[in-house]
């Protein structure tokens, strides 16, 4: 019986996962006058909880073949996250903003946009509803923190935007004395782009005064990083040891505890 259940795992393994897949689809709403925004959704089954993740750099999730594709930290990992028993919504950009830069991941016409995808995902049976993102994808979720957060239980920031020496909507330059919602702040120890160095999420926890609750977690680990150090695939997007790193998210967002 042993042999017959290693034997037939693999063939198991693949009808689920196929099953899953076969719920994910790429979900288009209506927003601000004339534009739409899109984001792809990977329901757990029986799930309450959904992450809603912010990729990086120009944002969205790189969509091609019909699936998403882009090497984000985030994105990459999103069938690790709905094994943690997370709902996963990967937002995509609007169509009026193919490319989004740090002025419009602040903005009020990004807020619109992201409360249209949290009104979706209510209705989906998300009751729980956290904010995920990645490098630059921190601005987005610190702003939509600070604008949204009567709508939110919580919040993640992965290699935060944490340096001074950037425009005045890093991390720590946005109001975010304003959020009063737990927030992880998760960070490798090696990241050494110079703009997300982990000295500098210091600065992100002293400005968070009135979080009720707040962590930040610096972690080391993974393997074989590659090219631009404050690109996807390397220590800034935690190569190597992705599934640890969601392990460790889904873990906190299911129970919060302080530094």
């Amino acid at each position: 019986m042993k042999t017959l259940i290693r034997t037939l795992w693999p063939v198991l393994f693949l009808l689920l996962s196929a099953a899953a897949w076969a719920q994910d689809a790429l979900v288009t709403l209506p927003t601000r006058e004339g534009q739409s925004i899109s984001y792809w959704w990977m329901p757990a089954h029986g799930a309450k909880t959904t992450v809603l993740l912010f990729s990086g750099g120009n944002g969205g999730i790189g969509l091609r073949d019909g699936r998403p594709q882009s090497n984000n930290f985030l994105i990459r990992s999103g069938e690790f996250f709905r094994a943690q028993g997370l709902n996963v919504a990967m937002l995509g950009n609007p169509t009026d903003k193919r490319q989004l830069d740090d002025a419009w991941r602040t903005s009020a016409m990004h807020s619109t946009d992201v409360n249209g995808v949290l009104a979706d995902l209510r209705q989906r049976g998300s009751q729980v509803l956290w904010l995920v993102g990645t490098s630059r994808g921190t601005v987005s979720v610190a702003a939509l923190g600070i604008a949204l957060q009567d709508q939110l239980a919580g919040l993640v920031l992965t290699a935060s935007i944490g340096s001074y020496n950037v425009a005045a909507t890093s991390v720590p330059q946005q109001a975010i004395d304003q959020i009063r919602l737990p927030v992880l702040v998760y960070h490798h120890k090696n990241d050494a782009c110079r703009i997300t160095l982990a000295r500098d999420t210091e600065w992100i926890l002293r400005g968070l005064k009135n979080a009720p609750l707040k962590k930040r977690w610096i972690v080391e680990g993974g393997s074989n990083p590659e090219g631009d150090p404050c690109q996807a695939l390397h220590w800034h997007g935690f190569i190597g040891m992705e599934e640890q790193a969601v392990k460790d998210i889904a873990g906190w967002i299911a129970n919060p505890q302080p530094d």
